[in-house]
């Protein structure tokens, strides 16, 4: 098995590939998963195809974990690899870490992760672990280093992110303001971040997350 082989299986389902790493222990995995490949939406168009499925469509609480765990849960049978999901605990798995392994995602400057070709837009739907060790590709520095503006730092509305914290009262107290953009079009912070703009997720699939998250 290539990782080559996994990201063309994970397009098929409207996924893809956003981060892969060799456990370590302290990784907290069976010594039988010698690789872990994470799994994100494939964008663009990953919205209109979860909006289609039978979890979105079906008004049961929590369509997209639903949705997760069905279609990686099959790929992991199809491609005979475990499957790992975000969600679901606790004890939750540990992905901010995993992601960080990979080194294709970095703690931005307001301490969410950044990642090099989502931006701060990435999304974490779950994970599947093999027994074979695949080759995998050189990553590049934090992109954040190369951000001259950094204008994550200063995007926050109610600037939630100071000094190097996350104040999550004011950030949902906020919410609910009339001039909050971020409930119906995303965190501002993230959206502000070069890369996130350039992703392809839309709108509507942000105030998907916003809602939950408030």
């Amino acid at each position: 098995m290539k990782l080559e082989h996994v990201e063309a299986a994970a397009n098929q389902s409207w996924l893809t590939v956003v981060g892969a790493l060799h456990p370590k222990p302290t990784d907290g995995l069976s010594d039988v998963v010698k690789t872990l490949v994470l799994l994100g939406p494939f964008e663009p168009g990953f919205w209109d195809h979860f909006t289609t499925s039978t979890e979105y469509t079906d008004e049961q609480p929590d369509p997209l974990d639903r949705w997760s765990d069905r279609v990686i849960s099959t790929l992991a049978n199809t491609l005979n690899a475990n499957p790992y999901f975000p969600f679901g605990g606790p004890p939750f798995q540990p992905f901010i870490r995993w992601a960080q392994s990979s080194g294709r995602a970095h703690l931005s400057p307001v301490g969410l992760l950044v990642h090099d070709h989502a931006g701060m837009m990435v999304s974490y739907r779950g994970a599947l672990g093999f027994a074979t060790q695949m080759d995998l590709p050189e990553t590049a520095p934090s992109p954040c280093l190369s951000c001259e503006k950094q204008p994550c730092k200063t995007a926050c509305p109610v600037d939630a992110f100071a000094d190097g914290g996350y104040d999550v009262a004011a950030c949902k107290a906020d919410l609910d303001t009339p001039e909050n953009t971020c409930l119906s079009k995303g965190c501002a912070a993230r959206r502000a971040c070069p890369i996130s703009q350039a992703y392809g997720r839309i709108e509507p699939q942000s105030a998907f997350h916003m809602e939950a998250f408030r």
